[in-house]
């Protein structure tokens, strides 16, 4: 018979490979810009699981937004982002419930176009994260993305200067990150326009770059007795 250690691994294995997701809507104030528009796609549903790896700055192949259209939003705005297991609103779990873990937005300026940005480099901003929020009963930033239909949203700073940015959304899923590589990082990145900014110049860091294999927040047995979390990467920026 199998053990229980072994029945556990089968099944995070199942829902490893059978319950990716994508981020596939923007919302702007509350409005719907419908399936995949403004987003650069990747070519599937697969997480990055290296955090060494270009694929982790805008998903697989990601690099370029040709093709992709920029949506113009005012500083202050509320932007939402809505992940989905499928192509389709389908009623299903937005993403699968045992993919537990924390919730990050990061923000770049293009120096000129965002479909023509290529993020290398010190150039990404963290304006919201949100990890473990609960220990007995443990619920998870990802929970709440469930509830809500596969939404989370983020103000955009009013200071922020004027121009054209890629947003940078991202879940971490931790169910089998007890080793390395073992977290599953989902990203979608969003090309916007900033109307009516200001004049701030928030902290950087490079993607990849800021993560580490050891971080705490990436290498972490989540069923053993957590009592708090690192959500990794640098601070909050709020403008």
């Amino acid at each position: 018979m199998k053990t229980l250690a072994a029945l556990l691994a089968t099944a995070l294995l199942a829902q490893q490979t059978l319950a990716h997701f994508t981020m596939q809507y923007l919302w702007d104030n509350g409005v719907d810009q419908g399936l995949n528009n403004y987003i650069r796609v990747p070519p599937n549903n697969n997480p990055v699981t290296d955090v060494t790896s270009t694929d982790l700055t805008c998903n697989v192949n990601d690099l370029s937004g040709a093709g992709v259209s920029t949506l113009s939003i005012a500083a202050g705005t509320t932007i939402t982002f809505e992940w989905h297991q499928h192509a389709q609103r389908t009623g299903e779990d937005p993403i699968a419930s045992g993919h537990k873990g924390p919730v990050l937005v990061y923000l770049a300026k293009a120096p000129s176009t965002a479909a023509t940005f290529s993020p290398a480099g010190a150039v990404w901003t963290k304006i919201y994260q949100s990890g473990l929020l609960t220990v007995t009963p443990q619920t998870w930033a990802t929970d709440v993305v469930n509830a809500t239909g596969g939404k989370h949203s983020v103000t955009i700073p009013k200071s922020l200067p004027a121009g054209e940015y890629l947003l940078r959304a991202e879940i971490i899923a931790l169910h089998v990150a007890f080793t390395y590589p073992g977290a599953q990082f989902y990203i979608g990145c969003a090309q916007v326009k900033i109307t009516s900014g200001g004049t701030a110049n928030p902290p950087k860091v490079a993607i990849p770059g800021a993560y580490k294999p050891t971080d705490p927040g990436i290498t972490v047995n989540i069923y053993n007795n957590l009592l708090n979390y690192t959500i990794p990467g640098p601070a909050v920026w709020t403008g």
